[in-house]
């Protein structure tokens, strides 16, 4: 592998040398004053940086821990799980195995969700709704706060999301979206190692899950709140993981978060604008994410496109569930630069002319 290997797949994504150095400060225990000015200024920064007051509960696992945390905490019995994509599904299949009722909304792949896919799925049983903002199997991001208010007109179930691929990348404008968890990760638009899951939790979540039997031990974010309160995570966090995600948030401030976001557009403009020079883009229009970008393979053979892209320093993903033969995905999200991404593009054309 080149030493100025760099990745532009969808996660983990890029993490660059200053990131993984803020890991190497010494050890301490995570029952220690020093860890709780730790998790304390983390939490500081993540409230500042999101732009709410949601409570904060991190747990040392994939977000996925997180996505059964919501299930197992927040419904006694029927959920609705919506899907257009490998993730939501992923989410329904949660709460299967965990033994709920799910209600499946299944919209096309390729397709956003609109408010009226949930017409008539939806009534006074209904505990909560999970749903993903940004689909990374498809790269559509979907109208979160139109599906929301649709719900909300009507019922009023929990409502869990899934923001895995645009937390740190989309402007998701958390304060007006009314919603019960948002769930991610360190190793998507953070750019840092995978390791640690985070959500931006409600009170009334943390109220129904006291109502709720059989939540586990590991997930149960009654027993995670107990402890952020104290600012002590509920089982032994990933300590080093937490120095860089305090490093990462403190360069993000100085970013700026609003310049984060127009970055992370231009950069997913220009892939796109690659793509409609090719075989078009797999999401509609309209919905486009601003992290992810998946591009109709057509005559394409990605093999040897992304073989070639590795022996020039840089890697992209293959395409993911039900599309993985028909497309391929480019992550543009991170700490990652529009020259970044015009550099990799060019190797792309090159290596697509040298292979024809």
């Amino acid at each position: 592998m080149s030493v100025n290997h760099t990745l532009f797949t969808v996660g983990p994504v890029e993490v660059r040398k200053e990131v993984l150095e803020a890991m190497t400060k010494p050890m301490i225990t995570h029952r220690s004053k020093a860890f709780e000015q730790l998790q304390e200024g983390i939490v500081e920064k993540l409230h500042k940086a999101l732009d709410t007051d949601m409570n904060i509960l991190m747990s040392p696992a994939s977000a996925s821990g997180l996505l059964e945390g919501c299930v197992r905490s927040g419904v006694n019995r029927s959920m609705v799980g919506v899907s257009n994509g490998s993730f939501g599904d992923r989410w329904q299949g949660i709460g299967t195995e965990n033994g709920k009722e799910v209600r499946k909304v299944n919209a096309p792949w390729g397709k956003a969700v609109r408010p009226s896919d949930l017409e008539g799925a939806i009534d006074d049983r209904t505990e909560a709704v999970t749903m993903v903002s940004n689909e990374s199997s498809t790269g559509v991001l979907n109208p979160v706060a139109d599906i929301v208010k649709g719900i909300r007109e009507k019922h009023d179930p929990l409502i869990f999301v899934d923001g895995v691929t645009a937390v740190f990348g989309t402007d998701l404008r958390i304060k007006e979206l009314d919603l019960d968890a948002l769930v991610f990760g360190t190793q998507k638009a953070l750019a840092l190692p995978p390791g640690l899951a985070i959500m931006c939790c409600s009170d009334r979540l943390l109220e129904k899950a006291k109502t709720v039997p059989h939540r586990g031990y590991y997930f149960d974010l009654v027993q995670m709140k107990k402890m952020a309160d104290k600012n002590y995570s509920l089982t032994t966090p990933p300590v080093s993981l937490m120095y860089a995600l305090d490093f990462q948030l403190e360069r993000m401030l100085k970013e700026g978060m609003s310049a984060r976001y127009e970055r992370h557009k231009e950069m997913a403009e220009l892939v796109r604008n690659w793509a409609r020079a090719h075989h078009g883009l797999f999401a509609e229009p309209g919905h486009l994410s601003d992290t992810i970008t998946v591009i109709n393979r057509g005559d394409i053979d990605f093999s040897k496109l992304n073989k070639g892209l590795k022996e020039r320093g840089c890697e992209i993903s293959n395409g993911y569930g039900d599309i993985k033969e028909t497309t391929f995905r480019v992550g543009h999200m991170g700490d990652l630069t529009p020259a970044e991404v015009r550099g990799l593009l060019k190797n792309m054309d090159e290596v697509l002319e040298a292979t024809r």
